[in-house]
This record gives C-alpha cells, structure tokens and sequence, in this order.
C-alpha cells in the first residue's frame, strides 16, 4: 500500500470507529522460541487496556512486537488503520506510538527538568510540555532541579510517563510500572496513570491485578502466547477466580 493509500485508510478507520490500534494474530519469535501464538487485541481513541498474565506469557512480547522490535513473522498490526508490520521501530514512533518500559531508561544525571526537554520533539514546544508534565505531576515540579538518578522508585516512574506524555504519544505501551515498587509508591503510580489516561490512550502491561482493574476500562489476560479471557474491567474484581488463576504463580 502506497503512503497515500495508508493515510487514507487511516483517515477512514478514525470516521468508521475502527480501533486506534489493532492487533490481529500475530506469531512472534525468539529465534526458534514461538512467544505469541495468534495474538489479537485492540485499543480504541480514549481507552486504558491492560494486557495481564504471569511473567513470561508474552506480554513484554507483544508491546515489542507493535514496537517493531521485535516483528511478528505472521499477523497484522494496524495503528490508525495503517499496518505496522515491516516498517522501523523510528517510524512507528513517528506515528504517535510512546514506549514507557519497566527499566524506564532515563538520563540519570540529568535533571528531571532536563529529561522532560529531551523527550520534546520540536523545541518550541517545550513550554508547553514542562507545563503539562508539571501539571501533571506536582511532584515532579518539587524536584525539577534534581538528578532523575536521585528520585524515589515512584517518582522515577512519574518521570518516565511524563516523558512518554510530552513526546506528542496517542498512544503510550507502558510495561510494569509498578514493579518492584512498596505498595503506598504503588498507589501514588496508579494515580499518576490516572492522569495521563486523560490526555492519551495506552495499552498496559500489568501483574498488579487491582492497580490494572483501577485504571484500566478493558483487560486481556495472556497464557502461553495467546489471549485466554477479556472483557471490560467493570465487570470483574481483583478477587476473580477467573483472573487469578491466569496471575497467580
């Protein structure tokens, strides 16, 4: 499909109500190790999706593979109804795709300050992002002259989603921001989530069953490389046998 064609098509998903992204049977490999087995998935303009299941079930695999870092050999990713599959990892971020992941990889001997800047793809707009990022996360504003190497857990990962914020992202696939993390920094992450769903859509990877029904409005559970249960997070509790059975050891 030629450039125009694609724009088109993504013109055309965006009035028809065709989700943002779309994920469709993806095979995915590590070398001769198959990971995912005939993903589907999607995420609609607005949405929080939280993608759940023990470690090592794929999920890391499937943000990558939307990534284009690590490519499905089979299946077909559709972002804004443009196919994903084959471009570089550059252009799919040139889309509007932010990656937030779990070792957060940031500058730790700049500032926090300075790490909003860098994320900024055009410097005029730098303002305006330091204003968002701070709005955002107050406490982030408290430190903004400290060393990002020098934050607590929880306040590391507010900078690492304000950087995905500002980076002019629709949307944001965000990997255990809560791992490792004491459960009151835990909740403080979850609020921090919260307020960045407002202006983005993300897709979640999360083991923290209560923080991803809290922020999430759908959920997908992985097993073994394929999706095993999903449905609206309003519908199920954290104490759901039908989820913990997927999360648990």
């Amino acid at each position: 499909m030629s450039a125009d064609a694609d724009a088109d098509a993504g013109a055309d998903a965006g009035a028809d109500g065709a989700p943002l992204l779309a994920v469709d049977g993806i095979q995915t490999y590590y070398g001769d190790s198959h990971v995912l087995e005939g993903v589907d998935l999607e995420v609609r303009e607005g949405e929080v999706v939280a993608l759940m299941g023990r470690n090592g079930v794929g999920k890391t695999t499937t943000l990558r593979s939307v990534l284009q870092l690590t490519p499905p050999r089979e299946g077909s990713i559709r972002y804004r109804g443009e196919e994903l599959v084959g471009r570089e990892t550059h252009e799919v971020a040139d889309r509007g795709v932010g990656w937030i992941p779990e070792d957060r990889r940031m500058f730790a001997q700049l500032t926090v300050e300075e790490n909003v800047r860098v994320a900024v793809p055009n410097a005029d707009d730098t303002a305006a992002a330091l204003e968002l990022a701070f709005e955002t996360f107050p406490d982030l504003e408290e430190r903004r002259e400290a060393n990002a190497g020098d934050l607590s857990g929880g306040q590391q990962q507010m900078l690492a989603i304000a950087r995905g914020l500002v980076g002019d992202n629709d949307l944001l696939l965000v990997d255990e921001p809560s791992e490792g993390l004491a459960p009151l920094v835990v909740e403080a992450v979850a609020e921090a989530l919260t307020a960045a769903a407002a202006d983005t859509s993300m897709l979640l990877v999360e083991q923290n069953l209560p923080l991803a029904l809290d922020v999430a409005d759908r959920f997908y559970v992985l097993d073994h490389g394929t999706v095993v249960d999903e449905g609206d997070t309003d519908d199920v509790s954290a104490d759901a046998e039908r989820l913990r059975r997927y999360l648990s050891a």
